[in-house]
């Protein structure tokens, strides 16, 4: 019976160390040069890994063979195995950066936002920036209004809130009648994050600087003076 045990045990050890070599081999492009993960052969660990999607499908092979397809740009089998992920995070992540790799931001951002993605939302959110400051702004809206009813990102919300307020400021760059309602909106937002993250330096000098554009001085100097108490170090204007 101890034989048996002893046996079982050493499958189980053989099979976990063949699916790790076959993860090493399958990243090694990502390892660090002259490690010993960079010299393994990748072959070996895609045939491992296709080997299981065959009799031992499981999430993390379908999504580590999504990944790797999608990092040679083989869209049609990234999405294929993306396709058989449950609808979960993992799942939106990539079939978002498969459809941003197929020249569709829109359907991309809808995944993202399904996920929901916070980072990969916040680089859209940039790159509409380039072009509309406005546009980016209600993208950003957006973002913060998702994050605000999950209820569960707090840190998410904040820095979308301080994303709102830089776009606003570049609205207000613009000029133009509604150039007073863009400080405002960049004051308002800038507050918002700063009372979410009331010890953050980064969003506290976000809502000075914005007061100080809109024209509250007094508003300006208490951010100032709350900067200062929580880093005695930080320069100021």
């Amino acid at each position: 019976m101890r034989i048996v045990i002893y046996a079982i045990i050493g499958v189980v050890l053989l099979a976990f160390g063949v699916v790790q070599a076959a993860s090493d081999a399958l990243y090694a492009g990502a390892a660090a040069p002259f490690s010993l993960a960079s010299r393994v052969p990748t072959g070996i660990g895609l045939r491992v890994y296709r080997f299981l999607d065959r009799v031992a499908p499981a999430e993390y092979v379908e999504a580590s063979l999504a990944t790797y397809e999608l990092d040679r740009g083989h869209l049609a089998a990234a999405q294929r195995y993306a396709l058989r992920l449950p609808p979960r995070a993992v799942r939106n992540e990539l079939l978002g950066r498969i459809a941003l790799r197929s020249g569709d931001p829109v359907l991309a951002r809808e995944y993202f936002f399904a996920a929901p993605d916070f980072v990969a939302l916040q680089h859209e959110a940039h790159r509409i920036a380039r072009d509309d400051p406005a546009q980016a702004y209600a993208f950003e809206r957006r973002v913060r209004d998702r994050f605000v009813a999950l209820r569960t990102h707090p840190d998410s919300v904040a820095e979308a809130s301080w994303t709102m307020s830089t776009f606003a400021a570049r609205c207000a760059l613009r000029g133009g009648p509604a150039r007073r309602s863009w400080l405002r909106r960049s004051l308002r937002d800038a507050s918002a994050a700063a009372r979410l993250a009331p010890l953050s330096v980064k969003y506290l000098l976000a809502a000075a600087a914005a007061a100080s554009h809109a024209g509250e001085l007094k508003t300006a100097r208490r951010y100032y003076r709350r900067v200062r108490a929580v880093d005695p170090s930080a320069l100021l204007p």
